[in-house]
């Protein structure tokens, strides 16, 4: 009923799941990951242990096909579960059990493109999973691991996916310190709980995510000069932001509209933010 993709990038400093299932509200259960340990996907009847004990064992340092070996050496129902993991080392492990429904299958690796255990049960076939891979060997290692898990949940969707159809999919990618303000470590959790398009709407909302929160280099911030200026305060002015001090105005601005995470101080403008204030005025 699902078909997941658990990886990591090569410096082994970020960890996500994708996955994707006509199940309502998958994200709710399949995926886990925390930064430093790694990350898991657990499926078809899925013991939903490994997304906290599990994890717990993955921060104390136990290995991915240990922890899979362990989880279900002794589960009585391990012949219906199935799972995905990659550990803080980059070992990637995946398990399928004989009782999962066809087609079921996975596989794991370590490459240079990243550490990956791709599954998936009830699909159209092994196409699905052969998709996915294709598409994580082929994606840049610079890519953002997020766009890098969705993209193949599309591959695999095009080539056939759940043959029962859509209904949700979700990703979350965790790196130390990478979460709003810095605080926490979940860099992005985005879900489509029930919709006839899921996938796109992860892309979608994966677009909005970069707006919001991603980051510019600083070396392509800028430094307004006084036509600049002007032109903020005008802009600012017409948005209903004009003290008279510009840059409490633009900070004012910036959190109305949901761009704090791109705020820089030192007298310095994203050129993502000045963007979006010449559209919005």
């Amino acid at each position: 009923m699902t078909f997941s993709i658990v990886g990591a990038d090569p410096g082994r400093t970020t960890w996500g799941v994708a996955v994707a299932s006509k199940f309502l509200a998958a994200g709710a259960y399949v995926p886990a990951a925390a930064a430093g340990a790694g990350a898991v996907a657990t499926q078809a009847y899925g013991n939903l242990a490994l997304r906290t004990d599990g994890v717990d064992l993955l921060r104390d340092g136990l290995g991915a096909s240990e922890l899979l070996r362990r989880f279900f050496a002794e589960d009585p129902q391990r012949a219906e579960r199935q799972a995905g993991v990659v550990d803080a080392e980059g070992a990637a492990a995946t398990f399928t059990g004989d009782r999962c429904q066809p087609w079921a299958g996975g596989h794991a690796e370590q490459t240079e493109a990243g550490s990956v255990a791709v599954q998936g049960n009830m699909l159209a076939g092994p196409e699905v999973v052969e998709a996915m891979l294709a598409s994580w060997r082929a994606s840049s290692p610079e890519q953002a691991l997020a766009r890098r898990l969705v993209e193949a949940l599309a591959r695999g969707q095009d080539a056939g996916g759940d043959p029962r159809g859509k209904q949700a999919a979700a990703v979350l990618v965790v790196r130390e310190g990478a979460g709003y303000g810095g605080a926490t470590d979940v860099h992005v959790d985005l879900r489509s709980d029930d919709s006839p398009e899921p996938i796109d709407d992860l892309l979608r909302m994966l677009d909005l995510h970069d707006l919001y929160f991603g980051s510019t280099p600083e070396d392509e911030l800028v430094t307004p000069d006084e036509a600049l200026a002007d032109e903020l305060r005008t802009r600012l002015g017409t948005a209903g932001y004009a003290t008279g001090d510009l840059w409490r105005d633009l900070y004012d601005w910036m959190g109305r509209e949901n761009f704090e995470e791109r705020w820089h101080d030192g007298g310095r403008i994203d050129p993502v933010v000045l963007d979006q204030l010449r559209t919005a005025t």
